[in-house]
């Protein structure tokens, strides 16, 4: 692709199947629907939150709040979002991140500049490192120190960042994605029937037909729980697939047998008229959102 980076989905089967390519081991990517304390206790142990928005341009993501620290931590791996870098000349990550570029046999133009009318969406990561919350947004100028955290409320503080983010473009913009890079869930629920084992295996031995009952019937659910992980990973592969799938032969032919039987002309009208009204309708919600 001549060291261009294709446009990727904010999809959790397409960033778990990205970094186990990347030989990162023993992790899974998962959307995250609720910011609220259940919804982020039943995916402990969080490695990070990646956040999704579309870029507003000027001074949205580059926007660094006046108590964080631009100290760079050993430990924090940053690659700069701009040309001659270390991570854009890296042919290995650039590889496995263009795999998921659809089959094009056109001949496409040069990349041309983004215009305001074009949707840009923009990643922002939250990682607790060595006692801190950082932000890795690569428009900025490195990583930002938003203070000292625990294991324990690190989350809580990425919530009110991300919070407030979301906040801030409320008015004008409601397409936010969030994901979680967490522990393999299979790999988890098989540690924790292992530690159930060793449990039945004590309680067996003292003659604990309570204990023994109840953790054979938690054995049971983690167990289907895996098989229902495996059925997820499963369709990861299934979905990633048909997105790298060249359906442009099968396109052209159903072209060809609409025209064939005297419709295209008629769906192409249809098109045009749909395309011009989401046009009208973009227009007129970036009218009242500038008004607001």
């Amino acid at each position: 692709m001549n060291g261009n980076w294709c446009l990727i989905e904010s999809d959790p089967g397409v960033f778990t199947d990205l970094i186990r390519a990347l030989h990162v081991k023993g992790t899974q990517v998962e959307e995250v629907w609720s910011l609220d304390d259940q919804t982020l206790e039943e995916l402990k142990p969080i490695y990070g939150l990646i956040f999704l928005f579309k870029w507003q341009g000027g001074n949205d993501s580059s926007q660094i709040p006046p108590e964080a620290d631009l100290s760079l931590d050993d430990d924090v791996y940053f690659a700069k979002q701009d040309r001659g870098l270390a991570m854009t000349n890296s042919d290995s990550i650039r590889t496995v991140h263009n795999s998921f570029a659809r089959a094009d046999p056109f001949i496409t133009e040069p990349t041309r500049a983004a215009t305001e009318d074009d949707d840009l969406f923009h990643f922002i990561s939250y990682i607790p490192v060595n006692g801190a919350l950082y932000e890795l947004d690569g428009l900025s100028a490195g990583p930002v120190n938003l203070g000292p955290c625990t294991a324990d409320n690190w989350l809580e503080k990425a919530r009110e960042v991300i919070q407030e983010r979301m906040a801030r473009y409320a008015a004008s913009e409601i397409r936010f994605n969030l994901l979680a890079v967490i522990k393999n869930r299979a790999e988890l629920y098989h540690e924790r029937i292992s530690e159930n084992e060793s449990r039945l295996m004590e309680a067996s031995a003292s003659g604990d037909s309570e204990t023994i009952m109840r953790l054979t019937e938690e054995n049971s659910v983690l167990s289907q729980k895996i098989e229902r992980e495996h059925e997820k990973f499963r369709r990861y592969e299934r979905e990633n697939s048909l997105r790298k799938h060249n359906f442009i032969p099968l396109i052209y032919k159903l072209v060809q047998i609409m025209a064939e039987r005297g419709e295209l002309e008629n769906r192409i009208e249809y098109a045009r008229q749909q395309a011009n009204k989401r046009q009208r309708d973009r227009a007129e919600k970036k009218k009242q959102s500038e008004g607001a």
